[in-house]
């Protein structure tokens, strides 16, 4: 009878094995902090509170110094990442807003669902796709039309005022944040947490594709804490212990993460990768984004050069500091179609490269292959922040070790080396006058056969 009982406890053990394995595609989770700057964490030189559980995945992984957004700010830049493609190919310059000033800023109201998604090839392979965090794609305010998130390939979501269907756990007004939440604020990241390991649970024995998109560390920074709340905040969004508080919290809730990955035996075969969409504001001058000039809604480095980290157990090596690879959100299309094993879509012309080579340790030091291409706001509508020494011109092209910087209209041009002045001190237009007319004409190119949209057709329907 012992014998008995001890084969089929082993029979069972096996098929439990071999229903978690049947398929060895990896999980994989896209952690996109919300305007996280460049050192707001340890591992990126950052200062302000430890971040153990962050600097965990550099510690078991490799951080990459060198890594840009598509855009310095939040709607384009997250329609990059879901499609391979510079967003001002799907009219992507700003932030979704409502409708007049969509159609003010020349852009769309929501991503086109015949734009290309990661998540649509990644179902299409066999993965359960999940969302669960902040959108911003469209929907929200009065954009009451929007497409929702199956027509994108998602199973599941969970997500915030700013999609066209936000939970009501966290939206008890028509805004981003109330009190009146039943999730609140302070505790919306580990909301998403329990949703990502819940998601992740069901599925065991299938791989699965997460978009984990908090909405920290954007303000209002709202720790939770024993004062008295007075309007929208605690405290003035701005003050820098508010965000120390929030920046823990945040930390908290990734070792959260990685804790309940390894509970669920998952850790092994999961692909994780940590960044954010844009940079920081505010920037405490400069302080959060290891000095970089710039800050969000800035081309200068501070506003789309992000942290970037990646873990895979047995695939990418660990403790390991690249800062040679150029790499763009563009290419985590690609390299995700490879991972899983997905058929790019007929006809694609993405932005981005195959990086999985340079995943697993192989950098080569040599220049990027494809040229990175920057546009934020089509006109001073758009277009009009920050002020002074962080705001850049509108364009910006990166070639080689080159960054090319100029106003559409051509009345402004920088050129600055991005191997020995990443910090972008000395403009160079002068100096190298050959370089520029090489460049500028590669960037005036581009903007020119990229779609217009104008006010009116910002606001009909696709």
């Amino acid at each position: 009878m012992k014998i008995a009982y001890n084969l089929l406890w082993l029979i069972s053990i096996a098929f439990h094995v071999s229903g978690q394995n049947k398929d060895p595609r990896p999980n994989i989770i896209l952690i996109l902090a919300d305007d996280m700057g460049y050192s707001d964490i340890s591992s990126f030189g950052g200062h302000f509170v430890p971040t153990p559980n962050i600097d965990r995945l550099a510690k078991e992984g490799t951080k990459y110094t060198q890594y840009y957004n598509a855009a310095p700010i939040c709607s384009p830049s997250r329609a990059s990442i879901l499609t391979g493609m510079f967003p001002s190919a799907w009219n992507f310059t700003t932030y979704l807003n409502d409708r007049r000033s969509n159609g003010l800023a020349e852009q769309a109201n929501y991503l086109n669902v015949h734009a290309p998604s990661i998540a649509t090839i990644l179902k299409e392979a066999g993965y359960a796709t999940g969302h669960f965090g902040k959108w911003h794609l469209g929907g929200g305010r009065d954009i009451k039309n929007a497409p929702g998130f199956k027509n994108y390939g998602y199973d599941e979501h969970a997500s915030t005022y700013e999609s066209p269907d936000p939970d009501s756990l966290l939206t008890a007004t028509d805004w981003i944040w109330s009190k009146k939440d039943s999730i609140k604020r302070w505790n919306r990241t580990a909301y998403f947490v329990d949703k990502t390991l819940d998601f992740l649970g069901r599925h065991k024995g299938t791989p699965s594709y997460v978009n984990l998109w908090p909405d920290d560390m954007h303000t209002p920074w709202v720790p939770e804490v024993n004062w008295q709340y007075t309007d929208k905040f605690p405290m003035n969004p701005e003050e820098e212990k508010a965000f120390k508080l929030v920046l823990k919290e945040f930390d908290k809730q990734i070792g959260r993460l990685l804790d309940g990955l390894d509970s669920l035996g998952l850790t092994n075969n999961t692909l994780v990768i940590f960044t954010s969409d844009n940079g920081p504001l505010p920037s405490f001058h400069g302080s959060r984004s290891g000095g970089l000039r710039g800050s969000k809604l800035s081309l200068y480095e501070g506003g789309i050069r992000m942290p970037f980290i990646i873990r895979w157990p047995g695939k990418v090596g660990s403790g390991i500091t690249d800062s040679l690879s150029v790499l763009n959100s563009t290419d985590l299309f690609p390299t995700f179609a490879t991972i899983g094993r997905a058929k790019l879509p007929p006809n694609y012309k993405g932005d981005g490269i195959d990086q999985l080579s340079v995943l697993k340790g192989k950098a080569s030091g040599l220049p990027r292959a494809k040229d990175m291409y920057w546009e934020y706001g089509r006109n001073t509508y758009a277009f009009n922040f920050p002020k002074g020494r962080d705001r850049s011109p509108n364009l910006a092209i990166r070639s080689g070790k080159w960054k090319l910087l100029m106003d559409y209209h051509g009345k402004v041009t920088e050129l600055y080396d991005m191997e020995t002045d990443k910090m972008e001190t000395t403009d160079l237009s002068e100096s190298y006058p050959n370089v520029v007319k090489e460049i500028k004409t590669k960037l005036i190119t581009w903007r020119t056969y990229l779609p217009e949209l104008t006010p009116d057709r910002a606001n009909s329907d696709f």
